[in-house]
């Protein structure tokens, strides 16, 4: 039997998206009257087309009933949890690496004096939740026991788990169990909770919120050759599956996010086919996270103009995901993110 999916195109933002979803021209996007869309791609494995909202009506009866459910789900607003706020967008998510070994700024806050000060300024620059990890994800990176990695997060766990709203960046369940005796908010578990079979266990058990986060192979060599038949709909059927699979082992609440994890087992042309569409996961009825604050893909367009913090790349990134209607970004230079997307969010009132 033939799947078809449904991905929400042509955003409109502000004033003008107001005033549209009240003139029923537009459908809002999860609830959020800043951000609506009046037309739709309706995708299979082997055909795309894009239409209006309105010639809707004019399918036949069982593709209307299936795209009728999804406009439900997609304008439906997601609840706030975890200090996320999801009636604006976005919601940014500082990242504090306690490791010596990330790709980006491993080393830097490895000590805790520095690590502490640095999660103070992210959530004085505006940071709705700390993502704190004391394993690295570079590509090429090894496992490392819990009793290591424990003791790199511990203090700041201790600390400021109570104190502010800390995501938990850990694929062990022990992590997790300690981790949430100490107040973190959200479980982010790179390996799509699959690294850990007592994962689920904990997350059923503490209720907690998670991010469901893809990823092909494991950081050692996830960048080795990834394929796929086709990634966006590859990763949306993951999501599908691990979703249903979650409800089956009694998880029920719906305080999920999904992260098609870029970078991840991808190569650019994989992460330019999600990035570009990364409104097809609204479907799913979850918030959507992206991290792309300071990745590969970035060097790899720039090319000689790439840098060290990849700023300029990271921001652009950012603001399209926006316009897409992802709910949280996931980043390095919080103060930076926020001054432009407050400054682009003035530039398109109407």
């Amino acid at each position: 039997m033939k799947k078809y999916y449904t991905r929400v195109c042509n955003f409109y933002y502000g004033n003008n998206s107001k005033k549209l979803v009240k003139q029923k021209k537009s459908f809002p996007l999860k609830g959020n009257l800043e951000i609506s869309f009046d037309k739709i791609e309706i995708l299979t494995r082997k055909s795309s087309k894009v239409i209006h909202i309105k010639k809707i009506k004019d399918l036949s009866k069982n593709l209307k009933k299936k795209i009728k459910k999804d406009l439900k789900i997609i304008t439906k607003k997601n609840k706030n949890f975890s200090n996320f706020r999801f009636n604006k967008n976005p919601n940014i998510m500082g990242i504090l690496n306690k490791t010596p070994d990330s790709f980006s700024d491993g080393g830097k806050f490895y000590k805790n004096d520095k690590a502490s000060k640095r999660i103070i300024d992210l959530v004085k620059s505006g940071s709705n939740i700390i993502d704190v990890g004391g394993e690295s994800s570079r590509p090429g990176s090894s496992d490392i026991n819990e009793n290591l990695e424990w003791k790199r997060i511990c203090f700041l766990v201790k600390r400021f788990g109570k104190k502010y709203s800390l995501s938990l960046d850990t694929k062990k369940a022990k992590i997790m169990e300690k981790g949430i005796k100490n107040g973190v908010k959200l479980i982010n578990d790179i390996s799509g909770l699959q690294h850990d079979k007592q994962t689920i266990g904990v997350l059923k058990k503490s209720n907690i919120p998670f991010v469901i986060h893809h990823i092909q192979g494991v950081p050692k060599n996830m960048q080795l050759n990834p394929k796929y038949k086709n990634v966006l709909l590859d990763i949306y059927d993951f999501f599908e599956k691990k979703i249903l699979y979650l409800r089956k082992k009694g998880i029920k609440h719906n305080k999920i996010i999904v992260d098609p994890g870029i970078g991840f087992g991808k190569n650019l042309k994989h992460n330019m086919k999600l990035l570009s569409n990364i409104s097809i996961f609204h479907s799913l009825g979850f918030p959507i996270l992206l991290g792309i604050s300071r990745k590969r893909f970035i060097k790899d367009i720039s090319g000689k103009n790439d840098s060290k913090e990849r700023l300029g790349g990271s921001l652009s990134a950012s603001i399209f995901a926006i316009m897409q209607g992802v709910e949280i970004l996931r980043v390095h230079n919080v103060h930076e993110i926020i001054q432009g997307i407050k400054v682009y969010k003035e530039l398109i009132k109407k």
